[in-house]
C-alpha cells in the first residue's frame, strides 16, 4: 500500500471489499472461460469486513484478479478457531491452486494441512510455519509503530498515551513493542516523561480485549486507558479496535486513536479521530504472491516476504485530518526516524520480529 498515491489506490480497493461486495454462495469471483487459476482465502476470526488484515488480504486477491483476469478468487470466513483446519482442508478438496491463510492464529492449522498435502501451494499472512509449500508474508511493523509511538508522544496533551492488543501473539505485540520504543525514544531525545499505558515491553504484559471482532470489548479496554489519562490510543485488535475509534470520534476531541494494518481513513468511518495508521502492506504482498504463482513461478518459503520501512512493506500513513495539527518539526523528526531505521542507524527490536533471512 505504499507511498501516498498507492495508499489512495489501495484504499479504494479496500473500500470496495469492505462494502459487502463479496460474491454470492462460495464467495467466488471470476469468469468461467478456460482453465482458471484459483486463489482461495480462509479468513481469521475478524471476518472479511474487519477493516484490518482480513480486508487487506482480500483486497490483495481482488487486485491480483484485476491484474490477471484468468485468476478466480473466493474466500470462506472462519467463525471459530476450530474452523481453520476444516476450511483449509475444504479448499484442498476443491483443488484450489493457491490457498491463503490470514493471521498468525492459523499457523498450526496451515502447517498441518500443508504437511498433509505437500504438492499444494499455501500462503500465510503474519506467520512462518517453516514448511516448504507455505509462502510466508510477514511484516516488521515494529519499525512503523516506532514512528507512531514517537508521534503520539509528541502530540499528547496529557503526557499519557496507550495501546492494547486483541491477544498476546507476535503479530499483535510487535506493534506494541515498536510503539513503546518510539515513546521511549521521544522521552530520551526531548528529556520528557510521556507515560505509556497498556503495555510493558520488558515484561511483555499489558491490556488485551481478548477479541478480534467484538467492538464492545475493545471499547472497554480503551475506556479504562482513557480513565487513566491517555489521550491517544493505538488498538491492535482488528475489528474490536473499531469500538475505540468510534468512541474517540464521539469524544469530541477528548482523545484520538492510531489505527493499524490498513489506512484507517480509507477503511473505517472514523477518520476525524485518527492521528495516523501503522500500515502493514498486506494487499501488495498478497497480490504479488498470487500473480507470481499464477504465472507458474515457484514461491520460495525461504526467505518468503518480510515487509519493512525500506521496502515499503510497512509505513506510517498520512496524517489526513490531523495534518495541520502536527507541527512541522515533529513531521520532520518522524521522517528522519524513518530514514534512520531504513538505513539501520536506529535499531528497532522486538521478540516478535520476523526473521529477515
Amino acid at each position: 500500500m505504499r507511498i501516498a498515491s498507492a495508499v489512495v489506490a489501495g484504499g479504494l480497493v479496500l473500500g470496495a471489499a469492505a462494502c459487502g461486495e463479496a460474491p454470492k454462495d462460495d464467495n467466488a469471483a471470476g469468469g468461467t472461460a478456460g482453465k482458471k487459476y484459483s486463489a482461495c482465502m480462509v479468513t481469521d476470526l475478524g471476518g472479511i469486513d474487519d477493516k484490518s488484515f482480513n480486508t487487506s488480504a482480500w483486497a490483495g486477491l481482488e487486485a491480483a484478479k484485476k491484474a490477471n483476469d484468468n485468476i478466480d478468487i473466493k474466500y470462506v470466513a472462519s467463525k471459530a478457531e476450530a474452523d481453520y483446519e476444516v476450511n483449509l482442508t475444504g479448499y484442498v478438496n476443491q483443488k484450489c491452486d493457491f490457498i491463503l491463510a490470514v493471521g498468525g492464529l492459523m499457523a498450526d492449522a496451515t502447517k498441518k494441512a500443508a504437511e498433509a498435502n505437500p504438492k499444494q501451494q499455501f500462503g500465510i499472512v503474519d506467520a512462518n510455519p517453516g514448511v516448504d509449500n507455505i509462502y510466508p508474508m510477514q511484516f516488521d511493523t515494529t519499525q512503523a509503530a516506532f514512528q507512531a509511538g514517537y508521534l503520539a508522544a509528541g502530540m499528547t496533551k496529557t503526557g499519557k498515551v496507550g495501546t492494547y492488543g486483541a491477544i498476546p501473539i507476535p503479530p499483535v505485540t510487535i506493534f506494541m513493542d515498536g510503539f513503546a520504543d518510539g515513546v521511549a525514544y521521544y522521552n530520551q531525545a526531548k528529556s520528557k516523561n510521556v507515560q505509556l499505558l497498556g503495555w510493558d515491553k520488558a515484561s511483555q504484559k499489558g491490556s488485551f480485549s481478548n477479541s478480534f471482532d467484538k467492538q464492545d470489548d475493545g471499547k472497554k479496554v480503551s475506556d479504562a486507558l482513557v480513565a487513566q489519562g491517555a489521550d491517544i490510543i493505538m488498538p491492535v485488535a482488528g475489528g474490536a479496535g473499531l469500538g475505540t475509534t468510534a468512541a474517540a470520534q464521539a469524544s469530541g476531541g477528548k482523545y484520538s486513536a492510531i489505527w493499524v494494518d490498513t489506512d484507517g481513513c480509507q477503511s473505517t468511518p472514523n477518520c476525524p479521530a485518527l492521528l495516523t495508521t501503522v500500515v502493514k502492506n498486506i494487499q501488495d504482498a498478497v497480490k504479488e504472491a498470487v500473480l507470481k504463482a499464477a504465472s507458474g513461478e515457484q514461491l520460495q518459503a525461504k526467505p518468503g516476504f518480510v515487509g519493512t520501512l525500506a521496502n515499503n512493506g510497512v509505513s506510517l500513513a498520512p496524517y489526513h485530518e490531523f495534518d495541520s495539527k502536527v507541527p512541522a518539526d515533529l513531521k520532520a523528526e518522524i521522517d528522519k526516524i524513518k530514514a534512520d531505521i531504513a538505513a539501520g542507524t536506529i535499531k528497532v527490536t522486538s521478540k516478535a520480529q520476523p526473521a529477515t533471512e
